[in-house]
């Protein structure tokens, strides 16, 4: 019965056996390390911390951080290279001890840069200037910049180490741009994986582009309700046929009455007046006129000459206009007749 006991207490002891938590570590800003156990959840128990870097003391932490009233990591000082050394960390709840190892070069996060500003520059260009806040080296460290216009897409640059600004050639006066700054460890000082958060954002530009990709929902309302009220008018006027008078109005069917005519047109009173004629004229009827030349009418007898001239019923008649052609015709020297009848 005992042997049975022993058997069973060693096939369910690992069941009950704590499980090893997983301590992950970052040196942020080269001032201090930063090391965390909670990443499969906020522990059971709490732990304390121990550290140490090479060849050098063991610490316990200085100062924990905590979640449900649970250690969940540790904050530790330390200088700034001593992240090329190894760093051992230990975590001890009662007889249990779980030692680690980390190599922390390429596990460095610097802090975001600070004192950002723009400026327009002599030379027309926008000038983006920025300081590093880490104690690390300026050429160990490089930055990255983004920067965009009118809340459209980011543009991202790097720039060099040592330098810290950014030149944005020929700025369009129109636009609104925001610029942000990250850097990290250069790889010539050991590169780092991670990049610092981005900076705080700075502005610059025209503030009549601001959110001119965001409408407020009250403008979206009203559009609305516009092209509702617009669709109902239209359909309104098709059902009474006024649209059709509006935009092709109805050409009037002519009429060979004068006065029907006239008011096509919107003529003034006086204008009218002149359109009336101010004078009479008597009508007479028009017959066909035959005209007799004077040869004949001197060898015709009494009969034809008797003929009357007179074609129209005016108060004019065809004879008195032809009286100066008779008489000048009339008058022919008696010689001329003399010689006529010999």
């Amino acid at each position: 019965m005992p042997t049975r006991l022993l058997l069973l207490l060693c096939l369910i002891g690992p069941v009950f056996a704590i499980e090893a938590p997983d301590v992950d570590c970052l040196i942020i800003n080269l001032k201090y390390v930063s090391c965390t156990w909670n990443k499969k959840g906020t522990p059971k128990v709490n732990y304390t911390f121990y550290s140490s870097f090479f060849n050098k003391e063991e610490k316990s932490c200085p100062q924990y951080l905590t979640e449900n009233n649970m250690n969940t990591g540790c904050i530790q000082p330390c200088e700034s290279g001593d992240r090329f050394m190894t760093f051992k960390t230990t975590l001890v709840h009662g007889k249990d001890r779980f030692v680690e190892t980390h190599e922390l070069k390429n596990r460095v996060k610097l802090n975001s840069p600070t004192n950002l500003t723009v400026l327009n520059g002599s030379d027309y260009n926008l000038w983006f200037y920025w300081k590093q806040t880490s104690p690390a080296r300026l050429h160990c460290v490089e930055s990255e910049v983004r920067f965009r216009t009118n809340n459209n897409n980011w543009e991202s640059s790097k720039v060099s180490p040592e330098i810290q600004k950014y030149c944005i050639n020929s700025p369009s006066g129109s636009s609104r741009y925001e610029l942000q700054v990250r850097n990290r460890i250069d790889k010539g000082c050991g590169e780092s994986e991670f990049w610092s958060d981005w900076s705080e954002p700075v502005f610059w530009g025209s503030n009549s582009s601001i959110d001119s990709d965001s409408v407020p929902g009250w403008m979206t309302l009203l559009y609305v309700v516009g092209a509702i009220t617009l669709m109902l008018l239209v359909v309104i006027l098709l059902q009474r046929e006024r649209l059709k008078i509006i935009l092709i109005p109805a050409v009037p069917k002519p009429s060979p009455i004068l006065h029907d005519i006239e008011d096509w047109f919107q003529l003034s009173k006086g204008l009218k007046e002149n359109f009336k004629a101010s004078y009479n004229e008597q009508v007479c009827p028009v017959r066909e006129y035959n005209y007799i030349s004077q040869s004949d009418s001197m060898n015709s007898d009494d009969s034809t000459s008797s003929v009357s001239t007179n074609q129209t019923d005016c108060s004019v008649s065809i004879e008195d206009l032809y009286v100066p052609l008779t008489s000048s015709s009339s008058q022919v020297p008696s010689e001329e007749v003399q010689q006529v009848s010999d």
